[in-house]
């Protein structure tokens, strides 16, 4: 049997890098740091999607092509990146352990987070109260924290659990 990996945290962060949602599923005063690792990895995405040479329109198709690998490692926690082709960046903090993490598994946690981030934006319902704003209409990004995305943050806590995380209330 597969050893068990443990989400500790999950970010979305929003193209101009407010973040959009940060959960986190450690109780206790780990919550902030949870927080900065989140910021901290902005610096690393930033680092690389800028060395990375542009992508042309055939390799860019490729889900993969998102995927930034482990960014970087911090006392107990591996932390991995991965951003959309819109530039919403999703970053997971995972349990350090002694078994080996598999690329495959984490880029099957970024997908479903990133299914689960595409069905909650892409529902019209919940940009009602959203002003229009033509082509900068972030103002629906960044109310994915208020009450109007329960089913948003349902559905990533419940992900959380698929992975092995124990959700926290908040």
């Amino acid at each position: 049997m597969p050893p068990q990996l443990r989400l500790n945290a999950v970010a979305f962060v929003s193209p101009q890098n407010h973040p959009i949602l940060i959960r986190t599923f450690v109780q206790g005063p780990d919550e902030l740091k949870y927080h900065y690792i989140a910021h901290t990895s902005l610096d690393v995405i930033d680092e690389r999607s800028a060395s990375e040479p542009p992508l042309t329109a055939a390799m860019s198709s490729k889900s993969t092509e998102c995927y930034m690998n482990l960014l970087y490692t911090m006392e107990d926690v591996a932390v991995y990146g991965y951003m959309t082709p819109l530039k919403v960046k999703i970053i997971i903090a995972l349990a350090l352990t002694d078994a080996v993490v598999r690329d495959a598994d984490v880029l099957t946690i970024f997908k479903a987070l990133h299914t689960v981030y595409r069905q909650s934006v892409a529902n019209p319902f919940l940009r009602l109260s959203a002003p229009i704003d033509g082509y900068n209409d972030n103002a629906a990004l960044l109310a994915a924290g208020s009450p109007k995305w329960k089913a948003f943050r349902r559905r990533v806590d419940d992900i959380g659990k698929a992975v092995g995380a124990v959700a926290v209330t908040a």
